[in-house]
């Protein structure tokens, strides 16, 4: 094993799962797990990112979105399908 690997434990169901999703999308399960911890942001991205989104709303519109403005769109997401990963708490 290369210095950069390591190994994660997990349970054999979730193993034969990963390698099923990993076969249907052509591809490995280390490729597919890479991808998941590349691709999905942690909290404080999330946060950061949401940062950013009030700052360009303020700039656009002259002020930033009320908490309780900010609730309602979350809202209207999660009723729409839309996944909520982010914090929920206003900045």
């Amino acid at each position: 094993m290369a210095t950069d690997e390591t190994s994660i434990k997990v349970s054999t169901a979730a193993r034969d799962r990963l390698a099923q999703l990993a076969t249907e999308h052509g591809t490995t399960i280390r490729s597919l797990v890479e991808d998941l911890a590349q691709s999905t942001p942690t909290q404080a991205e999330y946060a950061e990112r949401a940062e950013l989104a009030r700052a360009e709303l303020a700039s656009a519109l002259g002020s930033a979105p009320s908490p309780e403005a900010e609730e309602k769109a979350r809202a209207l997401l999660e009723r729409l399908g839309g996944a909520v990963h982010g914090p929920r708490a206003a900045a």
